[in-house]
């Protein structure tokens, strides 16, 4: 019996949902880290992505009047977005960013479309979530790229303009992750329709956790297709299928609603039974049946590697933009809270991942806006930088402490706080996302000769077994140079290759390849002695997508550090602490791995090649945090790119932070003049700030005008440093009902008006 069928009799058979999750998407720089070699040429010729001239005035224009129309605060404590909110999204194309201008859309790059979404996710998740869904997998994506020209020419205008509302439901109660196993139904059927006697499908289905399900006028759904009758003229069970149906179709139901954290995003279920449709309601037509899953898979690139990483990235400016000010103008103990080392641990890394972040998200959609699908990618990105977003925002509310749990206008990271969840979660829980899609995928599409040799494991050609023979012996030719490049790469550093003009930049490029050395013969290995069982070894397989990830991580701060960053000597400090973290948590994943192989004789071999004998990884210094921290507190133009998605409204909570932050900078030089003259000569008694500034005033130490700056700065600070007040029934207090005595004044007009 040939190696072939030795192999074909012990390895579980590919599911057909499986193979075309496989098929779907592209390659990109991901497959040159998987085999060892980084491609930092590829990542540099990569073209820049900028906003066009119509993606820039729509920032500056609508963005900005959706943004000035949007009270956070006042919509979680409602039950539904305004509807002059909703109109004014329609008006104003929102739901169009991806439709092409042919039919009425935006048609803008994935970059303008992450940074639109993302600038909206730091105002309001409910209003960002909104926007991103019809710009996301649904049907505006599946009729641009399978739909028929009539279904386009009826429904893609109607959708530029917010005429109908999509939504696209896939999720079941019994088929979550699962989505291959979803039990919505439709049986091939003769029934009436306009009157006339057609062939159809008979639909019953059952959704839930469906974003616009409840106010949608066209329902996208998927179901799986049987003729049990053969009408069609072929087999039974025909697979999943994607069709389109107005919300007036007899039959649909919609408008139910769940509760998604508070946010006060639509979100529901759809139930139909025995609902008839024809076969025009296939997106696509009658050709279609069956292919649903293979759409589904190859468009979902715009979800994953864009709509949700953008949410993690505005949670994390939000995050450091609230951290970093909060810092510097809140003080305990006589000095601003961010000169503590506690502090500053957070409030780094705080900075390096949001410098992280912005540079994976700028990549990632540089690449979709090459026009290509990385599926690896995107799931990368979507499980890190929701992740990472989750990371930085938890260390925010650390910092922000007390202001941060109180709800109201003026707190800046509840709503994100909220919110954080739902990105986790959605497109593919990030558990799932991270243990079997990043590296199981990646493996696959990644490895330059796995998948044909698995193809041909399961083929039934009569030459099969002769092709096999001749990819195995590349595949092993692979394997043995991918060997021979670690040990060298791991014992001899010299060998060590990096192609920076920055000095600073090559030790850090030279780690990456090393890295990545060594991640290519641990994938081989654990192929060659798992086989199939590394799909069931999800603690293995997560940490070997782990490494592909941070490198991925890695390469983006190195080609966004070059390319983004005007003066690199004030971003040096966020650059180093991204990359080393990358590189950090990089190096622990294979350490994690190798410690974990279940083979000692293998893992011994792992040791060897990569010149993994200890647990010891490279950390992240005290001294680069404190810089790192100290610099994220200057109002630098390094801070001001990586707070960029964040756009104060005046009068909204980072409006008044920031207008206190740039105070204090405006008026440090004076603060150390005053707090020199009152360690000199203390005014006793103290009472009050205000108080210290007149007597050091009517004592010439400081002049009128710079008094007035100092009394200026200082009520910018109480604001900034105050929380929101609500009356015992929680009706919500201006800063002036809240000063000392104007409760007292309320109680007393109140009594006036009981009396009268």
């Amino acid at each position: 019996m040939s190696i072939r069928k030795s192999l074909k009799k012990v390895l579980p058979p590919i599911s057909v949902t499986e193979q075309e999750a496989l098929d779907a998407g592209d390659i990109w720089i991901e497959s040159s880290i998987y085999q060892g070699k980084p491609d930092m040429d590829a990542l540099r010729a990569v073209p820049k992505a900028q906003l066009s001239a119509d993606e820039q005035a729509f920032m500056d224009g609508p963005v900005q009047q959706l943004l000035e129309m949007i009270d956070d605060f006042e919509l979680a404590n409602g039950k539904h977005i305004p509807q002059e909110v909703l109109d004014f999204l329609g008006k104003n194309r929102f739901f169009s960013m991806i439709i092409p201008k042919k039919f009425g859309g935006l048609e803008f790059s994935p970059y303008a479309n992450s940074t639109i979404v993302a600038t909206i996710a730091a105002k309001s998740g409910a209003i960002a979530v909104t926007v991103m869904v019809p710009n996301s997998l649904g049907p505006g994506e599946l009729l641009m790229h399978y739909g028929t020209t009539q279904q386009q020419d009826y429904w893609l205008p109607r959708l530029a303009v917010g005429q109908d509302i999509p939504c696209f439901a896939l999720t079941s109660p019994e088929a979550g992750s699962d989505a291959g196993g979803i039990p919505d139904a439709a049986i091939v059927t003769k029934g009436q329709y306009n009157g006339e006697e057609v062939i159809g499908l008979s639909v019953s289905w059952d959704k839930r956790y469906i974003t616009l399900a409840p106010i949608a006028t066209v329902l996208g759904l998927a179901f799986k297709v049987f003729d049990p009758e053969g009408l069609l003229g072929g087999k039974n069970a025909l697979g999943i299928t994607c069709a389109l149906l107005p919300k007036d179709h007899p039959g649909v139901e919609l408008g139910n609603r769940h509760d998604p954290m508070g946010q006060r995003f639509y979100n529901g279920t759809t139930r139909g039974q025995d609902v008839f449709i024809p076969m025009d309601f296939i997106i696509g037509g009658q050709k279609n049946i069956g292919r649903g899953w293979q759409m589904l898979v190859s468009c979902l690139g715009a979800g994953r590697g864009i709509s949700l990483p953008a949410m993690g990235v505005a949670t994390a400016q939000s995050a450091l933009k609230g951290a970093a000010e909060y810092s510097f103008v809140r003080e305990q103990f006589g000095l601003p809270i961010g000169r503590f080392e506690g502090i500053q641990d957070k409030l780094a890394d705080i900075a390096g991942k949001t410098f992280l972040l912005e540079a994976m998200r700028v990549l990632t959609t540089e690449g979709l806006g090459m026009g290509l699908k990385p599926s690896v990618v995107t799931a990368i990105a979507k499980y890190h930088m929701t992740e990472l977003g989750r990371d930085v925002m938890n260390s925010a509310m650390d910092i922000q402490a007390g202001k941060a749990i109180q709800r109201g206008p003026q707190n800046t990271l509840a709503g994100g706080y909220s919110a954080l969840p739902i990105a986790i979660t959605v497109e593919g829980a990030n558990i799932l996302t991270r243990n079997l899609m990043i590296f199981g995928q990646g493996a696959m599409r990644c490895h330059p000769y796995l998948k044909e040799m698995v193809d041909l494991i399961h083929s039934d050609d009569h030459g099969a077994d002769a092709e096999f023979n001749k990819v195995l012996r590349k595949t092993v030719s692979f394997s043995v140079k991918n060997a021979l490049r670690s040990f060298s790469k791991s014992y001899l550093p010299f060998l060590r290759s990096a192609e920076s003009a920055l000095p600073e930049v090559r030790p850090y490029e030279q780690r990456i390849n090393a890295l990545s050395a060594k991640l290519a013969p641990l994938a081989d290995l654990s192929l060659a002695v798992l086989g199939g069982d590394l799909k069931k070894a999800e603690l293995l397989s997560a940490r070997l997508g782990d490494v592909m990830s941070y490198l991925y991580g890695a390469m983006a701060a190195i080609r966004f550090y070059e390319q983004r960053i005007e003066d690199r000597q004030l971003a040096k400090p966020y650059f180093d602490y991204a990359i080393q973290w990358s590189l950090q948590q990089a190096e622990k994943a294979i350490v994690d791995f190798i410690n974990n192989f279940p083979n000692t004789a293998t893992r011994g071999l792992m040791r060897m090649l990569t010149n993994t004998y200890t647990n010891s990884v490279s950390g992240i210094s005290d001294k680069l945090v404190t810089e790192l921290a100290q610099a994220s507190m200057q109002d630098t133009s390094v801070k001001a790119q990586l707070t960029h998605l964040v756009r104060p409204v005046v009068g909204d909570g980072n409006y008044i932070n920031e207008q206190a932050f740039k105070a204090k900078h405006a008026v440090a030089h004076l603060l150390g003049r005053v707090q020199k003259a009152l360690r000199k000569e203390p005014v006793v008694p103290y009472i009050s700030f205000e108080n210290a500034l007149n007597k050091l005033q009517e004592k010439g130490i400081i002049s009128a005008a710079e008094a007035s700056s100092l009394h200026d700065y200082n009520e910018k600070r109480k604001l900034a440093v105050r929380v929101d007040e609500f009356t015992f029934d929680l009706e919500l207090l201006t800063p002036e009902q809240t000063v000392p005595g104007a409760q007292r004044q309320r109680e007393a007009q109140t009594d006036n008006q009981d009396a009268a």
